[in-house]
C-alpha cells in the first residue's frame, strides 16, 4: 500500500483492482430503488404502526430529497477520477461495511437537508471524497481478500435504506425477516 493525497486528504490505496463507475453508478441506483421501495413498503403499513407523531409528509420529503442528491450525483458518475476508485476499492476492503454505510448516511443526509459546508459535494468526486476523508480518519482494519464491489455494496441496506424505521418518532420498526 501507498499514500496518496486526494483533494488534501492522506489516505491509502490498496494494490487492488479499482472499482469501476459502473459500479459506483450500481451502488447509487440501488440506493434510489431501496429508498422507493422503502416508500411503498411504509405506504402499505395500516395507521395503527405510526407513532402519533409520524409526519408521512417530512419523511416522505426526506426520501424525495435524498433520491433528487443521488440523481444529481449519478449525472457525473463517469468523471470519478481513477486514483478515487482506487480510494474507494481500499476503503470497502479496509472498513466494516456497516461502519461505512452510517458514514455515507451521514454524508447524504447533510447534503439532501443542505446542511453541507459552503463547498456542496454536488459531484459524485466531491461527495465519495468527503466519504473517504471522512472514514478514514478512523484507524483502518487489517484490508480483507476479497472483492472489493462485494464489499461496496453492503454499504448499502435494502431494507430501511435512511434508517428511517429507527427514528424514534416513526414507530414501525424495521420489518422482520428482510436483508438489511
Amino acid at each position: 500500500m501507498k499514500d496518496t493525497t486526494y483533494n488534501g486528504a492522506c489516505t491509502r490505496t490498496a494494490l487492488t483492482k479499482s472499482i469501476t463507475p459502473e459500479e459506483v453508478r450500481d451502488l447509487l441506483t440501488g440506493f434510489v430503488a431501496a429508498i422507493e421501495l422503502d416508500q411503498i413498503r411504509v405506504d402499505a403499513l395500516p395507521p395503527e404502526k405510526f407513532h402519533r407523531w409520524y409526519s408521512d409528509n417530512m419523511w416522505r420529503n426526506w426520501r424525495r430529497n435524498h433520491i433528487e442528491q443521488i440523481n444529481r450525483l449519478l449525472s457525473s458518475v463517469n468523471t470519478i477520477p481513477p486514483s478515487l476508485l482506487k480510494e474507494l476499492a481500499w476503503l470497502a476492503i479496509s472498513y466494516e461495511p456497516a461502519f461505512v454505510r452510517q458514514a455515507l448516511l451521514r454524508l447524504f443526509a447533510e447534503a439532501a437537508s443542505g446542511s453541507c459546508a459552503a463547498e456542496e459535494p454536488n459531484t459524485t468526486a466531491a461527495f465519495f471524497g468527503w466519504l473517504i476523508k471522512d472514514v478514514s480518519d478512523t484507524p483502518a482494519r487489517k484490508p480483507l481478500n476479497i472483492d472489493a464491489r462485494a464489499l461496496m455494496m453492503q454499504w448499502l441496506a435494502v431494507t430501511d435504506p435512511l434508517s428511517i424505521a429507527e427514528d424514534p418518532e416513526c414507530g414501525y420498526g424495521r420489518p422482520a425477516g428482510f436483508v438489511s
